[in-house]
């Protein structure tokens, strides 16, 4: 693509997602995990929205955000997956991820003041994903939300949207498979992003001795770490977690 334009990148959509590029044996194993009754599917894909994708898993879901925010590209997100919306698999067609959003915990989510039947999709009434309980208005009241999470984070992106948005990625060697980390640099700025992609606590061990000296600290909390040495850089995370550390040289 030309150099002033960019990639749109994002984790669901309106649409299904599809399967068409994958093998048989991995499109068989994507159902069987993600979309085991049929009315799950439709074409050659999944039409499911995140939250369900992942049962609502909290730790997950911010995994998720966290990654596509800070990977190259301009981070889109699908309405009414800042609060988990569910979805409705017996709707026909793509009609089940496109739901009304979910406002508040009024009549018809606070979407329309009509009588429901006139709505053209039913608000969603699953007890997972309630819209009593699910809605704008409920999580931006309660703090610890994933709503406000959410608002939280793109907050931090935006503090840091030279280096998340326009720098280079380079991907940092360590000896878990399961362990991503790379720093994103835009000239004298650097980000170095961790992720732990199993569903078990994970020792980190990365190899940053270039770096020697310099402080690490932690975007989100401003947490300072222990500083890089020569030796290889030890922590611990939870299970499908993240850090988000700004490099700051010696001198600073």
């Amino acid at each position: 693509i030309p150099e002033k334009c960019d990639w749109g990148v994002f984790l669901r959509n309106h649409d299904e997602l599809t399967l068409e590029m994958v093998t048989d044996e991995e499109r068989d194993l994507m159902f069987k995990e993600y979309a085991k009754v049929p009315k799950m599917r439709l074409n050659i894909g999944i039409r499911r929205r995140l939250a369900p994708l992942v049962d609502n898993d909290r730790y997950i879901l911010e995994l998720l955000h966290a990654l596509i925010m800070s990977v190259p590209g301009s981070p889109i997100f699908y309405y009414g997956d800042e609060i988990n919306m569910g979805d409705n698999i017996y709707l026909g067609d793509r009609n089940g991820v496109r739901t009304p959003m979910q406002w508040s915990f009024d009549r018809n989510a606070g979407f329309s003041r009509a009588d429901s039947d006139q709505l053209y999709s039913p608000v969603i009434t699953n007890p997972n994903y309630h819209f009593e309980s699910n809605n704008v208005e409920s999580m931006s009241r309660l703090q610890t939300s994933f709503l406000n999470w959410f608002r939280r984070i793109i907050v931090v992106r935006k503090q840091n949207s030279k280096v998340l948005g326009r720098g280079t990625i380079r991907f940092i060697k360590n000896d878990q498979k399961h362990i991503l980390a790379f720093i994103r640099q835009y000239l004298d700025e650097r980000i170095l992003c961790v992720y732990n992609l199993s569903r078990n606590p994970a020792y980190v061990e990365l190899y940053l001795s270039e770096y020697d000296g310099w402080h690490l600290r932690e975007a989100i909390s401003s947490v300072r770490f222990p500083d890089i040495g020569e030796l290889p850089y030890f922590f611990t995370m939870q299970r499908h977690s993240f850090f988000w550390l700004i490099m700051e040289p010696p001198n600073e």
